[in-house]
């Protein structure tokens, strides 16, 4: 693929479709959603509002900061704090479908919204073709996968999507986002799953239990750093495990989950083989931050017959 050629191609189609009106794009700070803003920026300037949902889900610190990177590159971003809704509409449900699917009626309800006081028409994401082939495939439901499996955005949430990249992998994606020169920290950077960290809070994802795993996911990623994986992260199991306090009393704790991969396309991964160092620091940082876990495991298992994310 020629990267410079796919962004001419893709503005091109962008200023086609959108002709004289007004769009949203949906930026997360992946490097999906950042490639499709920067598109979108470049092929209608200030006709382009870029919202950032606060979902209560993301890494830590992650809205301020994405924020403020777009902004240094002349990009404004609005953050809209929709964090209680997000977990009012996650609260009772355990079954992974059940909280992807809710997740992604959410997303578009927020945003359809701001379409509709914005006066926008259209609506840009980040959508990939693994997150296309995964929710027809009927592996998992990828929250930003709507007319590819039937469901009209037009007819139910009242904007039109636009999709600029949703024929590539991760490694097209990277290099489009070289060629439109965005910083390494977003075009290099770790992927990230949409409906973020309730994709490893096993069981209810509510606001202790997802601040948990955000704090296990930060942990995982700076200690893996050197491996240069493909993705490195904490998951919340539902299970407890019997653990002791300092005090030498019994309690009854969290499980902690380390997971570490190395892929190119995210549709085949293996595990990254960590040396037992680095597994320690882990172990140590993970307890000393999260006080209710009393274990603290490593998965490393493959896809297949995995996937890498847990629901």
């Amino acid at each position: 693929m020629n990267a410079r050629k796919f962004v001419r191609e893709a503005v091109a189609e962008i200023r086609e479709t959108v002709r004289d009106e007004r769009a949203i794009s949906a930026l997360s700070g992946g490097v999906d959603s950042s490639v499709v803003t920067a598109l979108g920026h470049r092929a209608l300037g200030d006709r382009l509002e870029v919202i950032f949902i606060d979902d209560g889900l993301m890494r830590q610190d992650e809205p301020r900061e994405v924020k403020e990177a777009f902004g240094e590159m002349g990009i404004k971003v609005r953050v809209i704090n929709a964090k209680k809704r997000f977990f009012a509409a996650l609260a009772g449900l355990t079954d992974p479908e059940d909280k992807r699917k809710a997740f992604r009626h959410t997303f578009y309800e927020v945003f359809g919204e701001a379409v509709k006081k914005s006066g926008a028409c259209f609506l840009l994401q980040g959508t990939i073709a693994p997150d296309v082939i995964e929710t027809k495939g009927k592996v998992k439901t990828q929250h930003n996968v709507l007319d590819q499996i039937g469901i009209s955005a037009k007819g139910k949430y009242g904007f039109q999507v636009i999709e600029p990249i949703k024929t590539l992998y991760k490694p097209g994606v990277r290099r489009v986002a070289r060629a439109l020169g965005l910083p390494k920290a977003f075009s290099e950077r770790m992927p990230f799953p949409g409906p973020g960290l309730m994709t490893r809070c096993v069981g209810e994802a509510t606001p202790r239990r997802i601040e948990i795993v955000r704090r296990a996911c930060k942990i995982a990623e700076e200690e893996t750093t050197r491996y240069k994986p493909f993705q490195a992260f904490g998951v919340l199991l539902a299970d407890k495990a019997t653990g002791l306090t300092k005090a030498g009393k019994r309690h009854y704790g969290d499980i902690v989950v380390i997971r570490c991969v190395q892929s190119k396309d995210a549709m085949t991964a293996t595990a990254t083989k960590l040396s037992w160092p680095v597994l320690e620091r882990i172990r140590e940082r993970v307890l000393e931050a999260c006080p209710t876990v009393t274990k603290v495991l490593l998965d490393i298992t493959g896809k297949p017959p995995s996937t890498i994310e847990y629901i």
